[in-house]
């Protein structure tokens, strides 16, 4: 991977888009029932490498800001780190779609219930699990891929 100014100026531009959508629409970013449309960018892997770079500073700048604390600064942002990598990794095959879908579900599902005084029962974790993944996903299939689309078809991307 080069990081040319280009390259280096796109990471920025996808961290600070990521971080402002999640601060601009933080009543729907953060908690247990989320649809964190700042997700819909961890399509850009796919086209882009130097993606990985500006999806893990946006969402670590996203948690530090955010509500949730120390567990999600880290966490959080290491699910979107390593989501982001394996989307890079796997950019050729449509299982790169799953990996934000998959990790962020578990990982975060696993947290967020503890830190936001959920009541703690067998079912909670699995069931935010469960619904973190479902928002997730809504962000990275129903907004991600026709955003990929889109700059395809505007020659943005190739």
């Amino acid at each position: 991977m080069k990081f040319d100014a280009r390259s280096i100026a796109r990471a920025g531009v996808i961290a600070g888009v990521y971080a402002g959508l999640c601060l601009l629409l933080a009543p729907i970013s953060y908690e247990v029932f989320q649809v964190r449309v700042a997700e819909a960018l961890t399509v850009l892997p796919i086209v882009w490498p130097e993606a990985v770079v500006g999806l893990a500073c946006g969402a670590l700048i996203a948690n530090l800001a955010g509500p949730l604390g120390v567990f999600d600064v880290i966490f959080g942002t290491a699910a979107t780190a390593i989501a982001a990598c394996l989307t890079y990794r796997f950019r050729h095959a449509r299982v790169a779609y799953a990996f934000p879908i998959i990790i962020n579900g578990i990982v975060v599902g696993a947290y967020v219930p503890f830190i936001t005084g959920m009541e703690i029962h067998f079912w909670t974790i699995p069931a935010a699990m469960l619904v973190v993944a479902a928002g997730e996903a809504v962000a990275v299939l129903a907004l991600g891929l026709p955003l990929l689309h889109a700059l395809r078809r505007t020659g943005i991307v190739d």
